[in-house]
């Protein structure tokens, strides 16, 4: 049985640069913090920039439960273009005039693709059909079809529209947008989906994440940030965030007793409180020590993760 590092790692946000994947941006991290134990809360397409959370050595076991939490992003939508994979990765299939828009269609549109929403997909995504990725099965010349599945959209604003022309020579319109969303909502979907609804097609030009979670992009620092701290002569080293200042930020906190604290590290089901926020419950000992994460199932305290040994 492989042991456990005792190493207790922490959180590394970064602004993730255009054109790497997020598994790109997870070996430059292996190689920096001399470590293959790293992970990421949550993909960002290779177009988009922003906030990338990264957990090192024991708070990996972090990562699953904070992809889960709401993201916000800022992008620019295409009106009059439809691409094979909703953004401008993918080759145009379709063009159509978009100038002369009414502003009260176009947040009509928005409102129609606001709060609790089904969404299908982007074809040329992760999402596994029958055990294969979706992005595979189109490039293998398949005609794919993704069933809808439930989103939130807890805001979806057009700040600004600008009329212009693309490469073709198409007369387009760009929206500059922010989306505020649940975990699994494909902001180049909402892109798609707006367009199509104004019978002229869409796709997503840019994208950033300002946010995941309670992580914003003012925590995160660039890839060459980071190298220039790991090289600095002072030996500053990466900006890691503790585990337990990183669950206390995005999760519940449950202050316990030191009696508590025993019996939750031994396995053991205690009484747990209802709080006001449904999710995962960061449990902290007496002394400060973040010893757990818990959920509440019928009145007790389970551990989802335990991190003090």
């Amino acid at each position: 049985m492989k042991r456990e590092s005792n190493k207790p790692g922490g959180l590394i946000i970064v602004d993730k640069p255009a054109g790497f994947t997020s598994h790109d941006v997870v070996a430059k991290m292996r190689g920096m913090a001399r470590t293959r134990r790293v992970g990421h809360a949550g993909t960002l397409d290779p177009m988009a920039t922003g906030v990338l959370v990264l957990g090192l050595e024991r708070a990996t076991k972090l990562l699953g439960h904070l992809a889960l939490t709401e993201k916000e992003y800022v992008g620019t939508v295409r009106l009059g273009q439809n691409t094979v994979t909703d953004d401008a990765e993918g080759e145009i299939t379709a063009s159509k005039a978009a100038h002369g828009l009414a502003r009260e269609d176009i947040d009509s549109g928005v409102a129609l693709l606001s709060g609790a929403i089904m969404q299908v997909p982007s074809k040329v995504s992760a999402i596994k059909i029958n055990g294969k990725r979706s992005y595979s099965r189109v490039r293998d010349g398949e005609d794919v079809e993704i069933p809808a599945r439930p989103v939130t959209v807890s805001s979806f604003v057009v700040h600004s529209a600008h009329e212009t022309e693309a490469e073709d020579g198409t007369p387009v319109t760009d929206l500059l947008v922010s989306v505020e969303c649940s975990s699994g909502t494909y902001i180049r979907a909402l892109a798609r989906d707006l367009g199509a609804g104004l019978g002229v097609g869409g796709h997503l030009t840019a994208l950033r994440r300002t946010r995941v979670g309670p992580y914003k992009l003012d925590r995160a620092q660039t890839l060459e940030q980071l190298q220039a701290a790991v090289d600095a002569p002072e030996g500053g080293g990466l900006p890691i965030m503790p585990v337990g200042e990183a669950a206390d930020a995005a999760f519940t906190r449950w202050d316990v007793t030191e009696a508590q604290s025993r019996l939750l590290l031994n396995g053991a089901r205690i009484p747990m409180p209802r709080f006001e926020a449904d999710g995962p419950v960061a449990a902290f000992g007496p002394d400060g020590r973040f010893l757990a994460l818990v959920e509440n199932q019928g009145g007790k305290a389970k551990s989802l993760a335990v991190f003090a040994i």
